[in-house]
Parts: C-alpha cells; sequence; structure tokens
C-alpha cells in the first residue's frame, strides 16, 4: 500500500466518522430539542462539546474490538478497509435520505464483514466477538428501554404531590445534565470505532501493530471529527427520534437520556462496541409505554426495528461490491 493510498482511506474513515456525528446527532440532541429544552443549533452545541468530552473520559477498548475483534487482521488490506468504509457510508446515506434511525456502527460492521467475507470467504470472521455485537443489538435497545422505565416509575413517585409546572420547571434544568450525559456515551462509544478502523489500516501498512495501543493523533482526530459532524445535526432523524415515536416532555426526556447513558457506559466499559441509536429508542419506547402503551407509535418503532435487522447484511452487500471494485481502482 503507498502512502498516498493510506492518507485517502484515512480521510474516507473520517469522512465516515463525521457522517456519524451527523447521522446520530438526533441520539443525543433530539429529545432535548423536541421537548423545548434547547434550541436545535445550541443543542447541537451541547452535544458536540460533550462528544469531545469524552475523549479524557473512557479507555480505547471498543476501538480495540473493531481493529482487532471483528476480523481476522492477517487478510486485511486497504481494500477490505475501503470496502467496509464505502458500505457503512452509502448504507448512511440511504438511511439518512429517509430519515430512518438505523445504526452507523452496525454499519461500520457489516462493512468489515462483507468485504473480509468477499476476500477470504468466512473463515474470516471472529465469530466470539460478532456474536457479542449481535446480541447486544437486542441487549442494548432492551436495557435502555427497561433503565428509562424504571427511571421514569422512580420518578412518578418521588414527585407524585409536585404539580406539573414545577416539574416540567425541574427538569427542563435536569435534561440538559441528561443530555450531556448521553452525548458523552455517544461520544466515547462511537469516535472510537472509527479509531479502530484507521488503526487496523495502520497495522495493515505496517505503521502499528496488535501489540501497541491505538495511536493517540488518531482517537483525537476522530474525536474531533464526530464532533464536527454532530454540529451539522442530522434534522430528518431528529424529527423521527424525538415525536414520531412517542410525545416527549422533559421528564420522559430525562428518564430516556439518563437509561441510554447509563447503558452505554457500561457497554463502553465492557469494550462492546453498540448502538447509539438503538439504544435511544429504546430508552423513548420505555418512557412512552410507561406513560401508556398506546402513546407509543408501534408501527413507527416496528419500521426502526427493520431498519436495524437490515442494517449488517444490506452494509455488508455494499461492501463486498466495493471491495470488488476497489481492486480496480487502488
Amino acid at each position: 500500500m503507498s502512502f498516498e493510498v493510506l492518507v485517502f482511506l484515512i480521510l474516507v474513515a473520517l469522512a465516515f466518522d463525521f457522517m456519524n456525528g451527523f447521522h446520530d446527532a438526533a441520539n443525543s440532541i433530539a429529545t432535548v430539542v423536541s421537548t423545548g429544552v434547547l434550541r436545535p443549533l445550541w443543542a447541537v452545541g451541547w452535544a458536540a462539546g460533550f462528544n469531545f468530552l469524552a475523549f479524557f473520559l473512557f479507555e480505547t477498548k471498543v476501538a480495540a474490538t473493531i481493529g482487532k475483534g471483528i476480523i481476522d487482521t492477517g487478510i486485511v488490506d486497504h481494500h477490505v478497509i475501503f470496502g467496509a468504509l464505502i458500505g457503512a457510508i452509502v448504507w448512511n446515506v440511504i438511511t439518512w435520505l429517509y430519515g430512518i434511525p438505523s445504526s452507523s456502527s452496525h454499519a461500520l460492521i457489516g462493512g468489515l464483514v462483507g468485504a473480509a467475507v468477499a476476500k477470504a470467504g468466512f473463515s474470516a470472521l471472529i465469530t466470539g466477538e460478532l456474536l457479542k455485537i449481535i446480541a447486544f443489538i437486542f441487549v442494548a435497545p432492551l436495557l435502555g428501554m427497561m433503565l428509562a422505565a424504571l427511571l421514569m416509575i422512580a420518578v412518578s413517585w418521588l414527585f407524585v404531590r409536585a404539580t406539573p409546572r414545577r416539574i416540567d420547571g425541574w427538569f427542563r434544568r435536569l435534561q440538559l445534565l441528561s443530555a450531556a450525559l448521553y452525548s458523552l456515551g455517544h461520544g466515547g462509544n462511537d469516535a472510537q470505532k472509527t479509531a479502530g478502523i484507521i488503526w487496523l489500516l495502520l497495522i495493515t501498512a505496517g505503521y502499528s501493530t496488535t501489540r501497541d495501543s491505538v495511536p493517540a493523533w488518531v482517537v483525537i482526530a476522530c474525536y474531533v471529527t464526530i464532533a464536527f459532524g454532530t454540529l451539522f445535526g442530522g434534522w430528518r432523524i431528529v424529527r423521527t427520534m424525538g415525536q414520531r415515536i412517542t410525545k416527549l416532555k422533559p421528564v420522559g426526556g430525562f428518564c430516556a437520556e439518563t437509561g441510554g447513558a447509563i447503558t452505554l457506559f457500561l457497554a463502553t466499559s465492557l469494550g462492546i462496541p453498540v448502538s447509539t441509536t438503538h439504544t435511544i429508542t429504546g430508552a423513548i419506547v420505555g418512557v412512552g409505554a410507561v406513560r401508556n402503551v398506546s402513546a407509543v407509535r408501534w408501527g413507527v418503532a416496528g419500521g426502526i426495528v427493520w431498519a436495524w435487522i437490515l442494517t449488517i447484511p444490506c452494509s455488508a452487500a455494499v461492501a463486498a461490491v466495493a471491495w470488488w471494485v476497489g481492486k480496480f481502482v487502488l
């Protein structure tokens, strides 16, 4: 691999990272915008700042999982990385155009799987880690839903004698804290995924080894890039997340964001790359279901679940084609 190709692929990886922040901005800001606590511009600035602050709080366990825990590093070359990134980017663009809150994380994992299988067959996959990631497609939203629902129930009991106006005033302030926590979790888990890809690329090019830690400049670049992506925001998806699943008030927004943040902190500490989209969607459904099962638009939620199911196979298929194309253009 020439140095020029290496630089080009690092830039493509950072483009994906920017799109990740852009596409997944809704995860961090949808509830705080839809409840009217912050205006959209202030909300994305708030989220972007805490996306970057995550760099100082989390280890790089998720980056290590992506870099050497999903596919055999021995079969990786620049064509595989190119195919993985193009597969993830194309799926992100498609889902953004239709306002579907799919997972950038699983698009990237699907891209890696598709490109690796296209080159070396299914033996290139590290099935243990993949099965763990696939399991968390279901675990993360269910855990987010359960925690958000429990928080909503606890708040209802604690403030049973308070007036709705007073509750609204308190939780409009508290939602600033919960939005910050969720943005920390988003930055901590999602930025590391791109860092893992760039690290895998450096290992392939001979600039690093699997025994080394992720280079600091890679991690910093990814956190800065995802923060800038969040600044631009994905407004199509904000509407789906913030209003179409269920109508949210500040107390519900606080419970959803806090439940989602706890889930992300746990997954990141374990080094498991999870979907921030799945997590906050589950948390929002949990809040709506506590209020009233009929308050959740289950048709919208069901459509989102279908997008979750299709993300890995669809991005893998695009990545396999992109790997083949990459053999001729790189």
